[in-house]
């Protein structure tokens, strides 16, 4: 199994699409069990406002892991404007 750091920024004025879509999107990512290593919104610079998301994600390979987040409620509805997918090396974790 390898690790990928997913991050997702939202299209432009997509909050309403981001809020409509949240239930599904945490109760998809929770039913992930440990495949969802680490997951969480990113926030504009006034710390409030959603602007994207950020994953850790464990998956045999980055098509594996693209299959998986093809079931995302978010990636369904077309939140993201654009995803990007990098091998992650896990050193530190508390």
């Amino acid at each position: 199994m390898a690790l990928f750091h997913v991050m997702a920024l939202d299209k432009p004025d997509a909050l309403d699409l981001r809020l409509e879509n949240r239930a599904a999107h945490l109760e998809w990512a929770k039913a992930a069990g440990d495949t969802v290593r680490m997951a969480g919104p990113l926030l504009a610079d006034d710390g409030e406002r959603f602007v994207g998301s950020v994953f850790l994600i464990e998956a045999e390979s980055e098509e594996a892991l693209k299959a998986f987040q093809a079931e995302d409620p978010y990636v369904k509805a077309g939140l993201f404007q654009t995803v990007d997918i990098r091998p992650f090396k896990l050193v530190i974790s508390n």
